[in-house]
């Protein structure tokens, strides 16, 4: 299984704490590689890469790593980094073989969502979202956050950051099919800026946008200054597995 991480955005509010959202240190260890070892423990072999903002920075940590963790890492740079997120999917999707892990670079989890998630694919579905029910979770930034709303039987009916009502938050960890860049695509030609929950709507109106409840597992957005400082104290209570041996 590939794991494709999305890594080409500026991070803005994070902008003053490191030069690169995806190299920002968590415990003295880049964000980037956090999300690369959990996709390992979780059962990736193999790692998509898409830089953008400082790529050749971003580049060089990742040969680095690679080298260090003994995994294969594939870097896919975005020539226009400032274009939505689902162009960094589908840049990323061209390398990736059959289904694949879809994550985050600013997100972090804990090991069972992943291993859950690679479970979860099914032929009657062209996605599934790993989302949260816990609308009062004290770590999700409401203003920021992504939201989804479902029906009975756990499909997923709507996504986006000002939908109402809501049942659940997004919690930025997805399995993949090829399904999902090409509705990106359809997204985009029908006049869409071409944004991942653009892509998810066009599943989720097939009925082909499925939801895994993580129940009461730990995740986390470190998208700005006081979420960072949350996960400096709490990552690696919580992700005791993913820190294990970082420092030999």
């Amino acid at each position: 299984m590939d794991a494709l991480i999305i890594a080409a955005g500026y991070g803005s509010r994070l902008a003053d704490i490191s030069a690169s959202k995806p190299l920002t240190p968590v415990c003295g260890v880049p964000l980037i590689e956090i999300g690369i070892r959990q996709a390992m423990i979780a059962g990736v072999t193999r790692v998509v890469v898409v830089t953008g903002h400082r790529a050749e920075l971003v580049e060089m940590a990742l040969a680095e790593m690679a080298v260090r963790l003994g995994v294969e890492i594939v870097p896919v740079r975005l020539a226009d980094w400032s274009t939505p997120n689902g162009h960094s999917v589908m840049a990323g999707a061209t390398r990736c073989e059959g289904d694949y892990l879809l994550m985050m670079a600013d997100h972090m989890f804990e090991a069972d969502i992943l291993a859950r998630l690679l479970a979860e694919g099914a032929p009657d579905r062209g996605v599934t979202l790993a989302i949260d029910r816990r609308l009062d979770n004290p770590l999700v930034d409401p203003d920021d956050a992504t939201w989804v709303r479902m029906d009975e039987q756990g499909r997923i009916l709507a996504i986006g950051k000002t939908i109402t009502p809501y049942d659940a938050v997004d919690c930025g960890a997805f399995l993949a099919t090829p399904e999902l860049a090409e509705a990106i695509r359809q997204a985009i030609a029908a006049g869409k800026p071409g944004s991942l929950s653009d892509g998810m709507q066009v599943l989720a109106d097939r009925g082909r946008a499925a939801m895994m409840d993580i129940d009461d597992a730990w995740w986390m957005d470190v998208d700005d200054p006081r979420a960072h400082a949350l996960a400096e104290e709490l990552a690696p209570w919580h992700l005791s597995q993913t820190f294990a041996g970082m420092g030999e």
